[in-house]
């Protein structure tokens, strides 16, 4: 219900994208008759998609519309808390059970994003996809049901923190550490390194937030 020339995704999935894109951004109207439009499907759908998203907070009420929400600095701590607790599991449970061919789809994941680095977008995108990619070697179907609600969350920040200067270069490296501790199957080294990762990232966020308040 709700899928079309879009392929399988349903209208919550292609909102959801559009708002992980930054087609829609935080305090962005969210109009159904527009999104219809652009999406190529009737009304209904998208009116159950917004409410969805609603009632999940990734969208607010401002009057009678609805407005892509933002994250507060509480908010955004909690975030990336939970996050490491759960990626850091992630990786440690991939260094336990990760096939060999996951662990090298994850070593050619790094090396090919090196080539990425001058691209923020596209290193965006490669890093999702290597995240997932981590969540999935974990092998923990219930770990995946709660990270997909983190990473749901994670398509409010407007910006990605890759862009700034040299912390493309410097995830490179921290995945690096990541691959080889899942490589040799340390699940202690995994751990540590997925939540140095995302203490740097957030770090990083919170520099660039503060430039946005100026």
């Amino acid at each position: 219900m709700g899928q079309t020339k879009n392929g399988q995704k349903d209208a919550y999935e292609l909102i959801l994208d559009a708002i992980d894109e930054g087609t829609y951004k935080p305090g962005d109207r969210m109009v159904e008759s527009e999104l219809a439009d652009r999406f190529g499907m009737s009304r209904t759908p998208i009116r159950e998609a917004l409410q969805r998203l609603e009632t999940q907070s990734l969208l607010n009420r401002d009057g009678r519309s609805l407005i892509v929400a933002s994250l507060d600095h509480n908010q955004l701590h909690e975030l990336y808390a939970v996050r490491a607790e759960l990626e850091g599991l992630a990786a440690r449970l991939a260094a336990q059970h990760a096939a060999p061919e996951e662990q090298r789809v994850l070593r050619e994941m790094v090396e090919q994003d090196r080539a990425l680095i001058h691209d923020p977008d596209a290193m965006a995108r490669a890093n999702r996809r290597f995240h997932r990619q981590i969540q999935l070697a974990s092998h923990n179907r219930y770990l995946l049901q709660q990270l997909d609600l983190v990473h749901r969350t994670m398509a409010l920040l407007a910006t990605t923190s890759l862009a700034v200067a040299g912390r493309p270069e410097d995830a490179i490296g921290e995945h690096d550490a990541i691959v080889r501790a899942i490589e040799a199957r340390d699940g202690d080294a995994a751990d540590e390194a997925l939540r140095t990762h995302i203490s740097k990232a957030f770090e990083t966020r919170l520099k660039l937030d503060s430039f946005d308040d100026v």
